[in-house]
Parts: C-alpha cells; structure tokens; sequence
C-alpha cells in the first residue's frame, strides 16, 4: 500500500563545521531547512486466509500506516516535531528504519516484509528491518 507524507527538515548537523555540512549534505544544506514530499510504498506477506482470501485488509493496513506514519510525520519537522530524529539524522534511510520500527509494533508479528521510501524517483530506500 502507498501512502505519501510531506515533511520539513534541516540538513546539517552540529558537530560538524560548515564545509563538512556543505560537503555532506550539499545543496540541501540550509540551516532554515528544506522540504520533501515522500511517498512511502509498505509490503506485508503472509499466508491467505482462505475464508477472506486476503493476506490482510486492505481497510486494516491503511489504519496501520495512518497511525505509524501520518499521524507522527506528515506536514512536520522531523528533527523539531519528532522526539526519536532529536538523536538521529532524519535522512531518508533512518526515516525507513522509523516507519519499520513503528510498523513492527502494531501489524502481526510476521506480517511487515518491505519500508520503501521514495525521496525523488531517483533516491529511494528500501529497508527489510535488517
């Protein structure tokens, strides 16, 4: 299922000078911070159920993904907003790594097999929980 999230951030980190930021950020380096709109693509598997004929609802799926991703991210600054980015870099790999951790926690065990995370077309993450 996919979903898309909008979000605001800086991308510079403190311990690092401002030509170590400007080298490992690039043009995304503004310390008023700059925008993404992500779109987030979450893979389940399992067994079907041969009475419904589905792995999971579809209905149900989508409560998960509100919860464990709008309703924490979406029209946020990740680093301002979102306790857990306060000690981890809001890049879009640690943004996977939240959305699976949250996920983890509500769908049944087993059930989550792929966090993809689209920051342009061309930059995508791809986390298994590994």
């Amino acid at each position: 299922m996919e979903i898309r999230i909008m979000r605001s951030k800086p991308s510079l980190r403190p311990s690092l000078s401002a030509e170590e930021n400007l080298k490992v950020f690039g043009k995304c380096n503004n310390p008023n911070g700059h925008g993404h709109n992500y779109k987030v693509v979450v893979t389940i598997h399992g067994e079907i159920d041969p009475v419904t004929g589905m792995v999971m609802n579809l209905t149900d799926l989508k409560e998960y993904m509100e919860e464990a991703i709008m309703k924490p991210l979406d029209h946020k600054n990740l680093d301002l907003d979102v306790p857990y980015f306060a000690d981890v870099v809001s890049t879009t790999e640690n943004v996977a790594v939240y959305i699976w951790e949250n996920l983890q926690r509500l769908l049944p065990v087993g059930a989550l097999y792929k966090v993809k995370v689209y920051e342009t077309d061309n930059n995508i993450v791809v986390y298994k929980g590994e």
